[in-house]
């Protein structure tokens, strides 16, 4: 049994951008773009696709890489890897997602850093840029302790609010203040993987809808570190273009 696999969540449907994972970008399918990168990233740690449609086994079996079937009607992502793992039986999971098609080494290997001590699940965030991005509820927003490497709350809202500017910030405030997108990047410890499902769902993950709200409202903690890799979540088909852009 590995002590720590990268576990990829597949599910077919998706309700803003129909049959992502299957995009064709400059002649490739977005999920094995994913793929790729992660195996070009991180090589020495076991690579595994949780999926729950043959069409997605189909996508990286035949490029090599191992698929697992899960069922269909899971509530998230989280679900689904714990069902993955426990074919796998790794201590620790790295949960990469399969939108995410700019991983890179140094944000895995900081999620194996921060999953090994003491904390039961990690995370990743990046500083805000520009007020429209910090304004947007699509990009979630996180709020450090003192010191970083805690995660204290995650909100669609733009938190920290600027009470005195009455929320009508600029670029320029958003750049010198504490104000951190979370990127959907996790590490878990096989214990709260397992137990996630059997959580009660909190109240104030039902309001935002934000899974990991629910490991916060449990008394578990949430480690997070600082990325400056960039990132490009595929949510969307304009997000695709993004990225097939970058590609160039």
């Amino acid at each position: 049994m590995p002590k720590i696999a990268l576990i990829v969540p597949c599910r077919l449907e998706s309700t803003r951008f129909p049959r992502k994972l299957l995009h064709m970008i400059k002649g490739k399918p977005l999920l094995l773009w994913v793929a790729e990168r992660i195996a070009r990233e991180a090589p020495e740690m076991p690579l595994y696709f949780a999926v729950d449609h043959e069409l997605l086994a189909e996508c990286v079996t035949t490029a090599g890489f191992e698929a697992i079937m899960t069922r269909s009607d899971h509530a998230s992502g989280t679900d689904r890897l714990a069902e993955a793992n426990r074919s796998i039986g790794a201590d620790y999971v790295i949960n990469v997602q399969a939108d995410e098609p700019l991983v890179s080494a140094r944000q895995i290997r900081a999620l194996a850093e921060l999953i090994s001590g003491p904390a039961d699940m990690a995370t990743l965030a990046t500083r805000f840029t520009t007020a429209a991005d910090f304004a947007n509820p699509n990009q979630v927003k996180v709020v450090l302790a003192p010191g970083g490497r805690k995660a204290l709350y995650f909100s669609r809202s733009s938190i920290p609010y600027a009470r005195d500017l009455a929320g009508k910030v600029d670029d320029a405030w958003v750049r010198a203040n504490p104000c951190f997108r979370h990127l959907g990047l996790y590490a878990y410890k096989a214990a709260l993987l397992e137990k996630f499902a059997g959580l009660p769902v909190g109240r104030l993950e039902q309001i935002e809808r934000l899974e990991q709200l629910r490991v916060l409202e449990n008394g578990f903690s949430i480690a997070c570190d600082l990325t400056e890799d960039p990132t490009i979540g595929v949510d969307t088909p304009e997000d695709g273009e993004k990225f097939e852009r970058w590609l160039g």
